[in-house]
């Protein structure tokens, strides 16, 4: 199991319009082959901070969906956004209490 952590932050006129894109995917890439958990999360205190939090059966599964059309427009439209690097860490849960 492949934990995908991505940090993206957004310049806040265009909050809005991510989570309008973000909205009309979820549900496709919760649905992607290999996806078993999916979060979107915000920072309380920088409120243009947004995570997504997924969870992936493998990395294959994983780099699949980054290969795969869905991720491509959903990309070309969400980096648009930002007003900083995203930055992304593929972990795995060592112990869970």
């Amino acid at each position: 199991m492949i934990i995908r952590i991505v940090k993206l932050g957004f310049v806040p006129e265009q909050i809005d319009a991510f989570l309008e894109n973000f909205e009309k995917n979820k549900d496709k890439i919760r649905n992607f082959e290999g996806c078993k958990h999916l979060k979107l999360i915000r920072d309380i205190h920088q409120t243009n901070q947004f995570f997504t939090y997924s969870h992936w059966e493998s990395e294959e599964h994983l780099n699949n969906y980054r290969n795969s059309a869905l991720f491509k427009d959903i990309w070309a439209n969400t980096k648009t956004k930002f007003n900083q690097k995203p930055e992304a860490w593929s972990v795995e849960k060592i112990e869970e209490l």
